[in-house]
């Protein structure tokens, strides 16, 4: 029986899969395919190279880089050796946070791609444990302590002619317990915590997924997420691999908004059978989708209109589809899909079976509107610590806003603040355990010990399971909105909706830190309040054009109350009383969202402490307070 490892993972598929197609790269204009077989010759190479320059058992190597045949190349390659992965985000930009990783895990080699190899010229004078840098995408001159991935791969060669025996023995030498990976978190509220992540937990949570969503290896998908995220990592790189299935990179250009702009190119260049997504991601591909149908007249507006309102009658909650529906029902959903949704779905490659959504909450709303057309979103749950997959919705098991059922061998409970396990359908903190959940948090005891308590990892998380076994994530425990008696309630359900249902409003914070009410920061969309304004004749530069401003945000907020469109969906209590207009957005480079574009919400409420303090005072609960009408008045000069 071979090891559950990650290099006999690949062994076994290449075993099976050898001539099948494991990546796709485009280069020179075209998507050049590689095999599973001569992926495996170009990683025994980039290992034997590694081994050459004396990486031994346990040492770490950083990577950064975006996703590549190459990234996974030194992946493989760093664990065939022996060596422990460090995957960066390449999203990181602040010298000190990449500093304090590579540093905190003692990385001796980085193999950084040439579009972030500067960050490396930055910081490496800094980092006495780095013996050598190796370039992806090597330069003509290199300094002393460089040298470029090419040459490991020379180096690899005359390794392997020589000592192919010591090649071999110290690849099959690696355990399943053995360290694989060391994931840093965002480190948003204090320093980042490496997630230890072994061969066995990433064997196990493939395993898992597999016996959970089965597919077949001519599946094909297109891997947008960074590949340095769990989610991508597992669910897309080694859950292909264990399938014998293929995944393709985006083509990078010279700018991220030029790579962001590739995505829907190479969509239907590759045609993907599945895709990885989420919230931020599929709210962009929605909203493409409508502009497109918007720019095609009101009157094929209406008509989709319609039609998602027909398919979603019809779809249900996902599990129920179908059910009560009438024979003309049928024929119109028919009839809908034939002429309107699947010329949607052409635009993704025409073979797209569904999305698999990683998010924990997700909104409902944007769920409906891809099952509507054909390409449903099926959410699933997870977290870095558990490798990262808990549960997920499958094409033949799934119910719409929830996070599907538990994947096979894994236990969760859901415990009340006593840490007594509740009844189905309360809710409480999720805590699971199995082989898929990490070793602990690198050289951070104290942090291992608060969250692994005899095998189960508490996540943060607070959700429920319903009677029909399935999940639904309420979000994070730290997140939650305390009123004045205790009572708590999660946020995200809020915002989500209020950010879709509205196109004056980008983002939405919502605080409640036991208090009597709840208040919201807002970011507005300034082109339509512009817009809106414009129409109107309304100078934002007059009091009178800043009061109808705010109040139309205010409305946006007000629709969920007693007789508003939205009324009934959530709790009153739970409903901003008072907003704070916001001129600049929460975004990665101001650092309130994290690199999976969650907001920070720490890091929010510390910077706008006061404007949420003043939101608690009689003039800040009238929304044309000052603050507000200064804050609108600038809106003008930031319009795109």
């Amino acid at each position: 029986m071979n090891p559950r490892t990650l290099p006999w993972l690949l062994e076994s598929g290449v075993q099976k899969y050898g001539d099948n197609v494991l990546m796709l790269e485009k280069r020179d204009g075209a998507f050049v395919p590689s095999t599973y077989r001569q992926i495996q010759q170009r990683i025994h190479l980039a290992a034997a190279g590694l081994m050459s320059m004396g990486i031994q058992r346990g040492d770490r190597v950083g990577l950064i880089s975006e996703g590549r045949n190459d990234w996974v190349v030194s992946e493989l390659g760093i664990l065939y050796a022996g060596g422990i992965n460090v995957p960066l985000s390449i999203k990181i930009e602040e010298p000190s946070e990449l500093k304090f990783r590579l540093a905190h895990s003692g990385c001796r080699m980085v193999i950084v791609s040439g579009t972030h190899a500067h960050k490396m010229t930055r910081i490496k004078k800094d980092l006495p444990d780095l013996e050598q840098v190796i370039l992806l995408d090597a330069p003509e001159t290199r300094e002393a302590d460089e040298t470029s991935f090419d040459e490991v791969i020379r180096r690899g060669q005359d390794f392997l002619s020589r000592h192919r025996n010591e090649f071999d023995r110290r690849w099959q030498a690696v355990q399943e317990h053995d360290i694989a990976t060391i994931c840093y978190t965002s480190g948003t509220t204090a320093d980042p915590k490496g997630v230890m992540l072994t061969h066995v937990n990433y064997v196990a949570n493939v395993k898992q997924c597999s016996d959970h969503l089965t597919q077949p290896p001519w599946y094909c998908s297109l891997l947008i997420l960074p590949w340095d995220h769990s989610f991508a990592h597992t669910a897309g790189v080694y859950l292909l691999m264990s399938f014998g299935a293929s995944m393709a990179s985006v083509q990078v250009g010279k700018t991220p908004m030029e790579t962001l702009r590739n995505i829907p190119v190479n969509i239907r260049e590759i045609k993907p059978t599945f895709l990885l997504s989420v919230p931020a991601l599929a709210k962009n591909f929605r909203k493409n989708i409508e502009k497109g149908i918007a720019d095609k007249g009101t009157g094929i507006e209406r008509l989709f209109r319609r039609a998602l309102a027909v398919a979603y009658a019809y779809n249900r909650e996902g599990h129920n589809r179908g059910v009560g529906a009438t024979v003309k029902d049928r024929l119109l959903y028919k009839l809908f899909d034939a002429v309107l949704f699947r010329k949607i779905r052409a635009g993704f490659g025409g073979r797209l079976d569904y999305f698999i959504g990683g998010a924990a909450v997700l909104d409902i709303e944007l769920q409906r509107f891809f099952y509507a057309i054909g390409i449903p979103m099926y959410q699933g749950y997870g977290l870095t610590e558990a490798a990262p997959v808990v549960s997920a919705n499958t094409p033949h098991k799934h119910k719409l806003a929830s996070s599907g059922t538990i994947i096979p061998r894994l236990e969760l409970r859901i415990l009340d603040d006593a840490g007594v396990p509740v009844a189905d359908g309360q809710k409480g903190q999720i805590v699971v355990k199995g082989e898929n959940v990490m070793k602990g948090y690198w050289n951070n005891e104290r942090a291992t010990n608060e969250v692994l308590k005899d095998g189960w990892l508490y996540t943060g998380d607070i959700g429920y399971v319903d009677e029909d076994g399935y999940l639904f994530v309420l979000g994070r425990e730290k997140s939650l909105l305390i009123s004045s008696d205790g009572e708590k309630y999660s946020p995200e359900g809020i915002e989500e909706p209020i950010v879709a249902h509205s196109p004056y409003i980008d983002q939405v914070m919502l605080f409640n830190d036991h208090s009597l009410y709840t208040v919201a920061l807002v970011i507005p969309n300034k082109d339509a309040l512009g817009a809106w304004a414009q129409a109107r004749r309304l100078d934002s530069q007059s009091v009178e054009g800043q009061d109808a401003l705010l109040r139309l945000l205010e409305e946006q907020v007000k629709a969920y109350r007693a007789g508003g469109r939205y009324a009934g969906q959530f709790p009153e209590r739970w409903l901003p009383s008072a907003i704070a207009v916001l001129g600049e957005g929460f975004t990665e480079q101001n650092r309130m969202l994290n690199s999976t574009l969650k907001m920070v919400r720490s890091r929010i409420t510390e910077f706008y402490k006061n404007r949420i303090d003043y939101l608690f005072t009689p003039d800040g609960k009238d929304v044309c307070n000052h603050q507000n009408r200064t804050i609108v008045r600038r809106l003008e000069d930031q319009k795109s």
